[in-house]
């Protein structure tokens, strides 16, 4: 089974290269903005995904000016804001990036494109990161499919917008 399943999640990582190269590009440019102004880049996981949000905090190479959001704090429009959840219609995640588009902050959003008749992150983000994770990841003998890697996926989609962001960080430092 991890074999199987080493070979799927390598099959989705390059499918996330090959589709996902630029958003991640445009995520690390808009954030940027933040990491060489006045702003802040507040980092939120919804569900699972606030292990994204410990890595980026506590992780051995911290992403550079985060924070995490609280709802009661404070925000201006020089930060902006990396959101993670599973799914592009959950309802937490939309509450946070209608308030955020209410308030003019520009944010990225990381989460698997789902079809979805009201809102979406894909419409409302100024950038969209799809995780591409539509089922599990190993056939069972009945058919179904288990294994379902979302954070991991959110993880590898996460040091692909922070090493994005180190390069223009540095570029502009040295411009400097």
């Amino acid at each position: 089974m991890l074999k199987i399943f080493s070979t799927q999640i390598s099959g989705l990582f390059k499918k996330m290269i090959e589709n996902e190269a630029f958003e991640m590009e445009d995520a690390g440019r808009l954030l940027a903005q933040a990491v060489v102004g006045d702003g802040s880049v507040y980092i939120h996981g919804f569900g699972e995904m606030h292990g994204v949000t410990a890595e980026a905090l506590n992780g051995a190479e911290p992403f550079p000016k985060a924070q995490s959001y609280e709802i009661s704090g404070t925000i201006s429009r020089e930060d902006r804001f990396l959101i993670f959840s599973r799914h592009s219609d959950d309802s937490e995640a939309l509450m946070l990036a209608k308030q955020l588009k209410e308030k003019d902050i520009p944010f990225v959003a990381v989460s698997t494109s789902v079809p979805s008749e009201s809102d979406s992150l894909l419409e409302l983000a100024d950038v969209h990161i799809d995780l591409r994770i539509q089922r599990g990841l190993i056939p069972d003998d009945a058919g179904n499919r288990y294994g379902y890697p979302t954070l991991l996926t959110a993880l590898f989609a996460y040091h692909g917008i922070k090493f994005t962001l180190e390069e223009i960080v540095k570029e502009y430092e040295d411009e400097e």
